[in-house]
């Protein structure tokens, strides 16, 4: 018997009878289903958001932040079934869901410090000016599939802690753990301030589009992304877009092949590859280049893919057939072209489940479609650079700027070059390091607004300032 997820709506957990699969990517069975919701479930959820929001807007600080820290409890409390749960349905090895989990209590519970603090602009014998940040309303949160309890925490709670209640869509492809979330916390949030609800991918233009939502924070492809702007347009919706990348990490000729090879490789194969902020092109110094390639290229041979409940798999699947498909699309296009591969190029067309081998391409040109394409997989161009203007001018020929690297004993030299990326974060010498107190956004088609840090929270906000005139009193 399949599991049925409930969705949560006004604090109960309810169901329309109309339901969706939900398929395990490295066996491609059907591991439970979720409530196919539609416009009266959508009206229903914003109803009771609007509803709250009365109420939750007038909390003080101390019980918002009591609400997150509960949601934080909750998900540690229950890590262990949820971490198993999300490895099921997103395909990640167990030990990098665990990670997710934990991260995802620990991120609650940092942001539940962040607060908004009234500034006085002027107080003298003439005026006063204050200065304050309200909550924007409801807030309509539109969650992907790479990393979906992260991306819903990084939604909801800088939402509840602004004052504003939220509708919570999570993707039709990963929906269960973030149910069970829901469930969980049922009892833990007052009724109508968290509705999450699931749907096909018509339910996304319908929350964009709803009359009686007043923002969308959305994390997606920029494509989305754009469609989501354009429908939030109409009746000038507030937006956050969180949206692709295509990051280069850049290797200068003073980084040890040795200590970089094994930390480039997860910089870009982590999450089978489908991390935004992953290194999606990396730029290796020709002094190194040959080293540096075939370090990679022997630890790439030492990581298994396979199931992620499997016990020393290192790499997962790719989450759904979607993005399978256009990711073998993309080797094919490589090999037609005659690139050349380090590793990887083939698959076993009689396995089950959605599994790419770990794919590393030598040096493909500048317009190969796997350097200038978000690839979403375990595919790793590597190319060679001459001079430091040389990289960083091919760094930054891209519709993208979300994230970007740089790998140097220089750190001095580091940052110079970091300076000149046209990216919204820049990390020396780690990566996809984000803290919940520094903003997180991109530049150009990566995004629109910030998330994180006391940036992401004003999101939810609108600036309000108030003005009394001393001097001037009518009796």
């Amino acid at each position: 018997m399949v599991t049925q997820y409930k969705n949560l709506i006004n604090g109960e957990m309810v169901d329309n009878g109309q339901w969706l699969d939900v398929v395990n990517p490295a066996t491609e069975e059907v591991i439970g289903q979720v409530p196919s919701a539609g416009a009266g479930e959508l009206d229903n959820a914003v109803a009771a958001a609007r509803a709250a929001f009365k109420t939750w807007k007038k909390a003080t600080f101390e019980e918002r932040q009591a609400v997150c820290m509960a949601i934080s409890g909750v998900i540690k409390e229950n890590a262990d079934e949820l971490f198993r749960l999300l490895t099921s349905e997103q395909g990640k090895p167990h030990a990098q869901a665990k990670g997710e989990i934990f991260g995802a209590a620990g991120l609650a519970a940092a942001q539940s410090t962040l607060q908004l603090e009234e500034e006085i602009i002027q107080d003298d014998d003439t005026r006063l000016h204050r200065h304050r940040r309200v909550p924007v309303g409801v807030v309509g949160g539109i969650v992907p599939w790479n990393f979906p309890i992260m991306m819903a925490i990084q939604k909801i709670v800088p939402a509840l802690m602004a004052g504003c209640t939220i509708v919570l869509k999570p993707s039709p492809f990963t929906p269960l753990t973030t149910l069970r979330i829901a469930e969980l916390i049922a009892d833990k949030v007052p009724a109508g301030t968290v509705n999450i609800i699931t749907g096909e991918d018509v339910l996304g233009p319908m929350i964009t589009s709803h009359a009686d939502i007043d923002k969308i924070t959305f994390t997606g492809s920029t494509a989305t992304g754009k469609k989501i702007m354009e429908g939030a347009s109409a009746d000038l919706k507030r937006i956050t877009l969180e949206l692709g990348g295509n990051d280069a990490s850049i290797v200068m000729p003073d980084a040890d092949p040795k200590k970089v090879a094994e930390q480039l490789f997860w910089a870009s194969f982590q999450n089978a590859g489908q991390v935004c902020i992953a290194a999606k092109r990396v730029y290796i110094h020709e002094d190194i280049y040959d080293e540096l390639s075939q370090a990679i290229a022997d630890f790439a041979k030492t990581v298994v893919v396979g199931d992620g409940s499997e016990q020393g798999t290192g790499v997962g699947p790719i989450q759904n057939k979607k993005q399978y498909d256009r990711v073998l699309e993309l080797i094919e296009d490589a090999k037609d072209n005659g690139y050349k591969f380090l590793t990887g190029g083939d698959k076993d067309p009689s396995g089950t489940g959605y599994f790419v081998p770990l794919t590393i391409l030598d040096n493909p040109p500048e317009d190969a479609r796997i350097v200038a394409e978000e690839q979403f997989g375990p595919v790793m161009p590597l190319m060679k650079f001459s001079t430091e203007e040389e990289v960083i001018a091919r760094a930054n020929a891209s519709e993208y700027g979300l994230a970007g690297a740089v790998w140097t004993a220089d750190t001095e030299k580091g940052q110079e070059i970091a300076e000149q990326l046209e990216t919204g974060t820049v990390w020396i010498n780690e990566f996809m390091h984000l803290s919940p107190f520094a903003p997180f956004g991109g530049h150009k088609q990566s995004g629109f607004g910030a998330e994180y840090g006391k940036e992401g929270l004003k999101e939810f906000t609108y600036p309000q300032v108030i003005t009394v005139k001393k001097d001037n009193v009518v009796a």
